[in-house]
Order: structure tokens, then sequence, then C-alpha cells
């Protein structure tokens, strides 16, 4: 029988034990890459095979997964958008939906009791890798992406993510053997996951914040640049419909870029950036304000006497004091 903490109606202890049987792939794979490096050797070619597998793959997961299917911060055809989804299930992270699904609930109670994955709920290895592994989340509550459930070819990928896992897999091998399987698939996949992962954990531990947000997100330029631009976690916390998480031009975003270009091609549009508003709305800004005038002082309430008519005098008595 289930036991949930009264303290946290959110926890349950059934729901949120680790499903070691069911991970034994996921671990694997951790495995498998160790084991494959030090089989094959270092390798100079395999590096730019990871690095490119681990590039594309992170966009399909930051643009599409991410920006696109959770925040629709941009629009698409029908066709690119079932591209955004099938390249993002090669990155080993579930459909489309499943990941949806599961951010928004982030952002809608982040770092609250009932976040999937908040450091300051559950500490940092959960808000890692730990939520992911635990019957509770293992699930898709359709409900929260009808937005997307009306596309059955959505629905399909979601449903059968695990088996464009495996034809990826198997292509880099029919292509250039086990160098290709090893380096672009299992090492890369395993930078994706945790490069992805630290945006859960990292990026609300770790960095500064410009924006007086209600969680501890924060904006940290090394994620960024390994994240393809999701390391300005604060700003995108901040101001969420924006495909713009770098606000400023020195804030590196190569998800953006590649957005924009796109946009020029014609294959996305209404990229949504960041008004000058809201971008210099800031915890400095906020501070720096001068404090509005104090309202005037209330008068002196009058006296009650004034405030009354004058008493009427009594009406003689009938009945004379008695002497």
């Amino acid at each position: 029988m289930a036991t949930t903490s009264l303290a946290d109606p959110h926890r349950d202890a059934e729901l949120d034990r680790l499903r070691w049987i069911d991970n034994i792939p996921f671990w694997g794979v951790h495995a498998a890459a160790v084991v494959g490096v030090i089989w094959l050797g270092w390798s100079w070619s395999g590096l730019a095979i990871a690095a490119i597998s681990y590039g594309v793959r992170l966009f399909a997961i930051t643009a599409g997964y991410h920006r696109y299917f959770s925040h629709r911060a941009f629009r698409t055809s029908r066709a690119f958008q079932l591209v955004l989804a099938v390249v993002g299930l090669t990155a080993t992270q579930k459909g489309p939906l499943w990941w949806a699904a599961h951010h928004r609930v982030h952002h809608k109670l982040s770092d609250q009791p009932g976040d999937v994955h908040s450091v300051r709920q559950r500490g940092f290895w959960w808000a890692h890798l730990g939520w992911i592994l635990v019957k509770r989340n293992a699930g898709t509550d359709h409900e929260r992406v009808r937005d997307l459930t009306r596309y059955p070819e959505l629905r399909f990928v979601d449903r059968h993510a695990i088996w464009f896992t495996v034809a990826f897999a198997i292509a880099l091998y029919l292509v250039g053997g086990a160098h290709a399987l090893v380096w672009g698939y299992l090492v890369a996949t395993v930078v994706l996951w945790h490069g992805t992962f630290t945006i859960n954990s990292l990026s609300h531990v770790w960095g500064t914040r410009r924006y007086a947000t209600t969680d501890d997100s924060k904006n940290n330029p090394l994620l960024a640049v390994l994240t393809l631009g999701e390391g300005w976690h604060n700003n995108h916390h901040y101001y969420q419909r924006s495909a713009r998480q770098g606000f400023y031009w020195w804030e590196i975003d190569l998800s953006f870029y590649v957005l924009k270009l796109l946009e020029v091609a014609g294959v996305v549009w209404d990229v949504e950036g960041v008004p000058r508003h809201v971008r210099e709305r800031t915890i400095k800004a906020a501070a720096a304000r001068p404090a509005p005038p104090a309202p005037p002082a209330h008068p002196a309430a009058p006296e009650l006497s004034v405030l009354l008519p004058p008493r009427e005098p009594p009406p003689p008595s009938a009945h004379p004091h008695a002497g």
C-alpha cells in the first residue's frame, strides 16, 4: 500500500521509488559509452561525430521540445513540427507530449510543492535525474497538452518513442560501424542527457538573478554555451513566451540564432522576442526606482459633537421633582 507523507502530499513512497529494472537501458547506455571509448580508444573523428550528434539533437530539444512544444514561442508548419518531434526522439528523452506535459507542470509550480524537478523541494540529484527514474513521472498527462494531442502523428511518435531511438542507433552503426555507434549515439547521448539535466538542477543553484521570480532560477553563461542558450534560465522563467532566452546581444543563445535563420528561410515564423519594457524590468531597476510618494495624512477626525445635530432641550416634566 502506498504511503503519503503528511508533510508533503506530493510525496509517495511507492510512486517515488526508483524503477531499477525499467531503467536498466538508461544505466546501460552510460556503461556502454565508457566501455566503448576504452575499447576503441581516443579519436578526434569520434569527437567530431559526437559533437555533431550532440548539437543537432540538442537543438531539437531546446528549440523543439522546449521552446516550441512546451511554450509555443514560435510557429511552424505541421511538417516541420513533425521533423522537430522525430529528431527530438533520437535524443532519448521520451516523446514531445511527455516532455511538454512535465515541463508545463514545472513552470506552473516552479520550486513549489508539486514541481516535478525542484532542488528546493527534493534536492539536487532528484532535480538532476531522479525524477525521470520513478513511477510517478513515467506517464503523460494529456490534459496538459491538448493543443498537441490533436495531431495524430504526434500521438503516434510519442507512443512509439523508443523505436525512433533504436532506429537512429542502428543507422549510425550501418553507416559508420562501432565507431559511429559509440561516439555518435552512446557518448553523445550521455553528454546530451546531463547537459539537459543541468538546466533542471544547476540552473536553480548556480548563477545570477536579473529578475525577481518566485523560484530559484539563475542565469549561467557557461551552461548557456553548453546547452545552446538554455542557461539563461532566470530570463526564461521571467518571460517564458519568448523564443529568445539570451535577452541581450552578449548573452549567447545559439538556439535562437538558428531559429532566426529558419525564420528568414520561411521554415518558422512569429519567433517571439523580448519587448524592451519587459527586458528592462530588472531587480536593480526596481530597487533604483524612487518610492511612490506617501499618501497625504488624513485630517484629524472632527469632534463627535460637530457631526451630530444639537440636542433638543428636554420637555418640561409633568411631575416636579420631589423636594
